[in-house]
């Protein structure tokens, strides 16, 4: 979902951490790796390592919080006047302001976040982490395969979209599967907390003679694109030219292109199955078949209790948001849903007994069109239509899309659909993972990127879905998929 795990991930790494400014004098040099520790809570710390490289006026920087997982997050720019640094990072959003010491060793300043600041120093010459320890299934080269760098036009989104498409040796024409990432904004290998799933997908599935597409999110990367005002409908859009692309290359079997998506991403892959009969065939990862208010409530209320919230609190909560959804989720445009936000947060917050005629930021989102476009989208509607071949997967520990309820939702969908598998993988988080308790906060500590069960169930799925029978390979043209019954 846009905005259910990006935004959640975004928001467990903003509880810890802020974005990154620096401070002045002479000018030694800043590059090199930096290490240092914050203290948020009494008797806790939060070790952080920062790289910076390039030249004065060019400097960049990553930061790594090594107890998270959270490795090489991008600063947003990097600037020094003298021995007055600053750095900022868009994710998490925060800022450390600090002075390069005379001798270019140490760095003394705070780091903020939000509302609140923390003295922080850092010193030079920390040996960064390694990060193939930490990440081991991250693919790494030599490969087997080939990988192309691709762009395209969505022309009625107005989206110029690049990606990477990997292919098997030969010269095919081979299957492919283009992958469709989850909420927010992602870059081509749904990159999180230094995971690379898609980039895992893609080393995996090519691996086994399948071809693979992955595309920045639209404003990453070379991609470009509204986003400010694009739904889930405008980011299908962008898919459906993924899909369209690969149909039309000489090396790939237009019968025998499906899709993959995560989240989100899975539900997209259902709308263009819905509606276009040439998708081959759907792999739909801890997508969703409860209306879009239902599963952000429920998620909302999973979390809460999850981390030890009262039941009378969450209940007042989920009330709360559900008032703010109602008002919003009818409305027919941007004036009218602000209007109606700021109209329920006056009640609401009159009724807490803290009368305010300002949304705060935080809800602000609420009346965006993307949150307005979910809140109202039922994915029972598309599911219902779908004709091809699926498979759909859940967590058992999935917090943020319950696989119960989900799955049983999406399997009652896609009841006419008579190559339909539906399963639920014990002991898996939204990402995947082998989890402990599913928490968005235990992703960047956990090394395993995709646990072996899901990476062999849909590989082996997806293969067995699109082998060619002997017969037809022998004669010309490409031939459709088998379709396992």
């Amino acid at each position: 979902m846009r905005g259910a795990k990006v935004r959640l991930l975004a928001a467990v790494l903003l509880s810890f951490m802020p974005t990154m400014a620096w401070a002045a004098g002479p000018e030694p040099t800043l590059s090199g790796d930096w290490a240092g520790v914050l203290a948020p809570l009494p008797g806790h710390s939060l070790p952080l390592v920062l790289h910076v490289t390039g030249s004065a006026g060019q400097w960049a920087a990553t930061l790594d919080s090594p107890s998270q997982g959270a490795l090489g997050l991008h600063a947003q720019a990097v600037t020094q006047q003298g021995r007055a640094v600053t750095i900022r990072l868009a994710v998490p959003q925060a800022a450390y302001d600090a002075t390069l010491s005379p001798d270019g060793q140490t760095l003394r300043g705070t780091w903020s976040q939000g509302a609140g600041a923390l003295p922080l120093t850092m010193t030079r010459g920390r040996t960064p982490p390694d990060r193939a320890a930490l990440r081991p299934q991250t693919p790494r080269p030599p490969f087997p395969y080939r990988s192309e760098e691709v762009a395209y036009d969505n022309d009625a989104g107005h989206a110029h979209l690049t990606g990477t498409l990997t292919l098997p040796a030969g010269a095919g024409p081979f299957p492919a599967v283009l992958l469709i990432t989850g909420s927010g904004l992602q870059d081509r290998d749904e990159t999180v907390f230094d995971h690379k799933p898609f980039l895992l997908w893609a080393d995996v599935l090519t691996r086994r003679g399948i071809a693979v597409l992955r595309v920045d999110d639209r404003q990453i990367g070379g991609s470009t694109g509204e986003v400010a005002r694009a739904t889930t409908a405008d980011f299908a859009g962008d898919a459906a030219a993924g899909f369209a692309f690969l149909r039309s290359r000489a090396d790939i079997d237009p019968h025998r292109v499906g899709l993959m998506g995560h989240s989100e991403g899975a539900n997209i892959a259902a709308m263009l199955a819905a509606h276009d009969p040439a998708v081959a065939f759907i792999v739909m990862l801890a997508g969703s078949g409860e209306p879009g208010e239902q599963l952000l409530l429920q998620q909302k209320r999973r979390l809460e209790l999850a981390t030890g919230a009262p039941d009378a609190r969450v209940d007042r909560l989920a009330a709360t948001m559900g008032a703010l959804y109602d008002a919003v989720k009818t409305t027919r445009d941007q004036t009218e849903a602000d209007a109606a936000l700021l109209k329920a947060w006056q009640t609401v917050s009159t009724a807490h007994g803290h009368p305010s005629d300002t949304v705060p930021p935080e809800i602000r989102v609420v009346s965006s069109p993307w949150f307005r476009w979910f809140l109202a989208y039922d994915p029972r509607t598309d599911l219902e239509k779908v004709r091809c071949p699926v498979l759909a997967l859940g967590g058992s520990k999935d917090m943020q899309v319950e696989a119960n309820t989900n799955l049983v939702a999406i399997k009652a969908a896609l009841r006419n659909d008579h190559d339909a598998k539906v399963l639920e993988l014990p002991g898996l988080n939204h990402l995947f993972q082998t989890a402990q308790t599913g928490l968005p906060s235990e992703y960047g500590t956990i090394r395993e990127t995709i646990a072996p069960i899901a990476l062999r169930t849909v590989e082996d799925w997806i293969v067995a879905h699109t082998i060619v029978p002997a017969t037809a390979s022998a004669g010309a043209g490409p031939s459709a998929p088998i379709r396992a019954r």
